[in-house]
């Protein structure tokens, strides 16, 4: 791989791809705490086209600069006149989602692992995004709500979907119903945070470059059969599981990880 090179770098977002395969995506609107204006949602789902197009990617680290991972909806949203050529919220512009949809289920559609990396504050928009990623490393004293019905609204950024799994069923009742704010400490309690760490960003690395350092197929494979994993029944699953084996084993990444782990070395793994 080569050395670490800025990929990408504006007003809202940066990449940066280190030489072990691990991409630094920041938000860079740190003076307005990183919050969602339309050029933010556009930017976000620009730096995910650019990851999924990204040769040698094996992981990516998401956190957020200034004081806040990302403090939600920017509320002078509110005052803007929406477009005439803005598309219906129930028109799929992405997929299976609309553009506010994509920013948080796009992690979920990269295909390697996802680690958020959350600070200062992380509501609404701001934790429905984090909620995408596959393992969330929080700062015990971050301010977290899901923050929608404070303003008459619903999660709509995937969030019903993102917090299936992580959080029992009356707790994210009442977190939604009553929009209270939690801390980072009490988001480990409740389950939508993996880690609590005073430096966020240095534990999401350390797992980051962990994943980077296995077999990219079998990383990515593992990724898509968590994707279904809710979802699928039990015979679909268990197929899906042979199916990705059959697919892995042999191939040269899977033998040098076991000659790697024989011999005690690092893998050399080719990329995806």
């Amino acid at each position: 791989m080569s050395e670490a090179a800025v990929m990408t770098s504006n007003d809202r977002i940066a990449i940066e791809l280190g030489a072990d395969g691990v991409a630094q995506v920041r938000f860079t609107r740190g003076d307005k705490m990183n919050a969602l204006d339309p050029e933010m949602f556009q930017r976000i789902i620009e730096a995910s086209s650019q990851l999924q197009r990204m040769k040698g990617l094996r992981a990516v680290v998401l956190s957020g600069e200034g004081r806040a991972f990302c403090a939600g909806l920017d509320l002078s949203n509110f005052s803007r006149p929406p477009s005439p050529d803005e598309p219906e919220l129930t028109e799929r512009t992405y997929g299976n989602a609309n553009k506010f949809q994509q920013v948080a289920m796009q992690w979920r559609k990269l295909p390697v692992p996802v680690i958020a990396a959350v600070h200062g504050v992380c509501f609404g928009g701001g934790l429905q995004i984090a909620s995408g990623a596959d393992i969330r490393v929080v700062h015990p004293d971050t301010r977290m709500a899901i923050m929608e019905l404070k303003w008459g609204l619903v999660p709509d950024m995937g969030g019903y979907a993102l917090w299936r799994g992580l959080v029992r069923d009356d707790v994210l009742r009442e977190l939604i119903y009553t929009n209270r704010e939690f801390s980072g400490a009490e988001a480990h309690e409740l389950g939508l945070a993996t880690h609590v760490d005073e430096n966020p960003v240095a534990r999401a690395s350390l797992i980051a470059s962990e994943i980077a350092g296995r077999n990219p197929h079998a990383i990515r494979a593992a990724k898509r059969l968590q994707a279904g994993m809710l979802e699928n029944d039990t015979d679909t699953i268990l197929m899906e599981e042979s199916i990705e084996q059959h697919g892995i084993m042999r191939t040269k990444n899977q033998v040098e990880a076991v000659m790697a782990g024989m011999e005690k070395r690092k893998a050399n793994f080719d990329d995806v």
